[in-house]
């Protein structure tokens, strides 16, 4: 696939004869989950809320954002109750995430393109980790027996309002042989002690 554009003011193109796979993978998955893309006058205006508790992954969305557009600045812009913007104008994002549309996610189908499909079966990992690094999270589980035994096992949790991105999710875990599964109306949980231990390898808490 070769994305180009020339541009109004005589920058040089973005010419990829295949976008940088597993940037592009994580920065989609962060999209997906808590990222919105916004007609500008002159651009579009790609935005992605983290939490502010999380330096090292506002750190890998912006370098995976710049390494995407390499001539476009990417902004860091601080906000209020602990929120953070990575932020990057382009003309080419309705290009990379066709995804985009008015309203919000989970009132609009989320489709990924036959090009998308083959990027994320290439790197799944990368896709699963901007979904979980968005809207996912990682804790131990402690349960009670009938016999009143205590127990604790590690889980996996992902939470997204839309079935189709909720699927998205399961789908990707499932090339990688991690059993997902929906749990309540917005959850998917992954605890199965294999499961787990194969999201360990390049998951595991946030920072």
């Amino acid at each position: 696939m070769r994305l180009s554009y020339a541009g109004r003011l005589g920058r040089l193109a973005h010419e990829w004869d295949d976008p940088p796979r597993r940037e592009y993978a994580y920065v989609l998955g962060m999209y997906l989950g808590d990222g919105c893309i916004t007609r500008m006058r002159r651009s579009y205006w790609l935005r992605i809320a983290l939490d502010a508790a999380y330096p090292d992954i506002i750190e890998e969305c912006r370098a995976a954002t710049a390494t995407l557009m390499p001539l476009n600045k990417v902004s860091i812009r601080k906000r209020k109750y602990r929120c953070v913007d990575i932020s990057c104008h382009s003309l080419l994002w309705p290009d990379l995430i066709p995804q985009h549309g008015p309203g919000r996610k989970h009132h609009r189908p989320i489709v990924l393109e036959q090009w998308q499909r083959w990027i994320v079966e290439a790197e799944p990992r990368a896709f699963i980790r901007g979904l979980f690094h968005s809207d996912g999270s990682y804790f131990q589980n402690r349960v009670r027996s009938a016999k009143g035994k205590e127990y604790a096992y590690d889980r996996y949790m992902f939470a997204n309002n839309s079935g189709d991105i909720r699927q998205l999710f399961i789908w990707a875990c499932s090339l990688i042989g991690v059993e997902a599964r929906i749990v309540g109306s917005r959850n998917v949980s992954v605890a199965r002690r294999r499961s787990v231990a194969m999201l360990n390898e390049f998951l595991g808490p946030k920072t």
